[in-house]
């Protein structure tokens, strides 16, 4: 098959729900969507849950969810359906042991009665010579009256590919060439388990015929896989889709392979699973424009690019083949330029849940919540993720009588004393009793003017203030935080900030 973009692909994303979505996995899906949205294709969801004992349910629904999150809509599969359903493997028995049995009538596989016990004592016999473990192939080579004598004893099989014991398979890796690998090196591996439910190398394999499958993109972890899938096709007469096997994300580092699980670097931990991400506060349009560039380029001059363009510009045969370290910062960094170019609406709807779990206020509160309305604009430019955002106005959902101060040298004007900041804060607080209308503006105006008149530098003045409405150092601009508390919550403060300065500021100055 050498459909390299000129007609529709079909392509497919077959996770196996025993676990979150990877980023790498995310990453796998996003290049089938692109490829698919490319040539006009189709975008396939597979739902590859044979393996019984590790399937969760629960990682099923995050696996959708994160692909949704992604903008990567499935244009068959679950929940949509399509010509080829049904698109989740364990409905899907009888059709595999069709082909498993078609598979030994051609004399390309075969029944194995071996009992776990008889393989477990073989493997400890293995490693004992020295020798790598692996299947010794004795019941390839029974004889019918042996098989029928396992069979009338009921004997439980399975049902293992007869790899040729000489010559080589050749298969075909779009970003690699031509791969050669000696049948010696091969085992028999088991296409159908005892149970009646196949293995990773039949399931694909058939679904990727029957689905009508152009292209696999998939991990390069699998590439060693490929001999056995090259002659299971071969062995049934069929052609194989185009192999992309993609490349290696690295950690950071980029001397380890991304984990599934949170991992330290440098003493910085980094995150492995979708759902981290989203928890995080990542925009769906920065993790896209971010992953595109891992393994692939845009354009070396162009960091940022709509969908569209992606999808006009991308190619399989420019996938880099080499190993790809995640360069945290660039996501970071694009993450902050997506939350600017949002409207403050859009950034309100996409902090409320957020800021409803960390700041403990329910959503319906914050939609009506003034405060969040003069409070979101200035700190749009400060934030780099979702989750920041509360770090940054968090003081602003605390009773006046809860602020805490680390010490009275927030109080204490640069170059004041307490005694000096105490009048700068009283000062502060009869402006406030007066000023109108009471907006960032005007109370700025009016502050800037009160400096002057007492001959004190702007900061000296304002500096007390702001560590008494916030008790932070930093918080976001003086003028719009006043006007986000209103006027009584800010005189509150402001008197909760003397109490504690001359209880607490005797010996200390700025």
């Amino acid at each position: 098959m050498t459909n390299n973009g000129d007609s529709p692909a079909r392509v497919r994303f077959a996770p196996s729900p025993t676990g979150h979505l990877h980023l790498g996995g995310l990453r796998t899906a996003l290049f089938d969507w692109l490829w698919a949205r490319k040539t006009n294709g189709q975008f396939v969801l597979r739902i590859e849950d044979t393996d019984r004992k590790r399937f969760d349910p629960e990682s099923l629904e995050s696996l959708k969810n994160g692909l949704r999150w992604l903008g990567l809509e499935w244009d068959e599969g679950p929940e949509i359906g399509g010509p080829f359903g049904p698109y989740v493997q364990s409905q899907r028995q009888e059709i595999y042991r069709e082909h498993a049995q078609e598979l030994i009538d051609r004399g390309h596989a075969y029944r194995c009665y071996c009992t776990p016990e008889r393989l477990a004592s073989m493997r400890e016999e293995q490693r004992r010579a020295g020798k790598s473990t692996g299947y010794d192939r004795h019941c390839r080579f029974l004889s019918d009256e042996e098989k029928r004598q396992r069979e009338s004893e009921g004997a439980k099989s399975v049902i293992r590919l007869a790899v040729p014991l000489e010559g080589v398979t050749v298969f075909n890796d779009l970003l690699r060439g031509d791969i050669e690998v000696e049948n010696r090196q091969l085992q028999d591996d088991v296409l159908l388990k005892a149970d009646g439910l196949p293995t990773y190398h039949l399931a694909a394999m058939v679904d990727d015929k029957l689905m009508e499958i152009t292209h696999v993109l998939r991990g390069e972890e699998w590439l060693a896989t490929a001999p056995i899938h090259k002659l299971i096709v071969d062995a049934i007469g069929w052609e194989m889709p185009v192999l992309v096997h993609l490349p290696v994300i690295l950690d950071p580092s980029g001397k380890g392979k991304m984990s599934k699980r949170k991992k330290l670097v440098a003493g910085k931990e980094f995150l492995a699973l979708v759902h981290e991400f989203q928890d995080s506060g990542y925009l769906p349009d920065a993790m896209f424009n971010f992953l595109t560039n891992v393994g692939w380029n845009f354009d070396p001059e162009q960091e940022v690019f709509s969908r569209e363009e992606a999808i006009e510009r991308f190619s399989l045969e420019e996938i880099n083949p080499s190993a790809a370290a995640l360069p945290y910062e660039k996501l970071d960094w694009l993450n902050g330029l997506y939350i600017r170019e949002l409207t403050p609406s859009a950034l309100k709807s996409a902090l409320l849940p957020f800021l409803s779990r960390q700041l403990g206020v329910s959503e319906t509160d914050l939609i009506s919540d003034r405060k969040l309305d003069v409070l979101i604009p200035v700190i749009q430019e400060r934030i780099k993720r979702l989750d920041e955002a509360a770090g940054w106005i968090d003081w602003a959902y605390q009773d006046s009588d809860a602020i805490s101060y680390p010490g009275p040298k927030l109080l204490i004007g640069r170059k004041l004393d307490a005694a000096q900041s105490v009048d700068m804060l009283r000062s502060g607080a009869q402006l406030l009793t007066e000023v109108e209308p009471f907006s960032a503006k005007a109370i700025h105006v009016a502050f800037r003017e009160k400096a002057e008149e007492l001959g004190v530098k702007a900061g000296s003045f304002f500096g007390p203030v702001r560590g008494a409405i916030s008790g932070k150092k930093v918080s976001p601009p003086l003028f719009e935080s006043i006007e986000a508390l209103g006027r009584q919550e800010t005189l509150q403060r402001i008197k909760h900030a003397v109490a504690y300065l001359e209880a607490h500021g005797a010996t200390e100055s700025g």
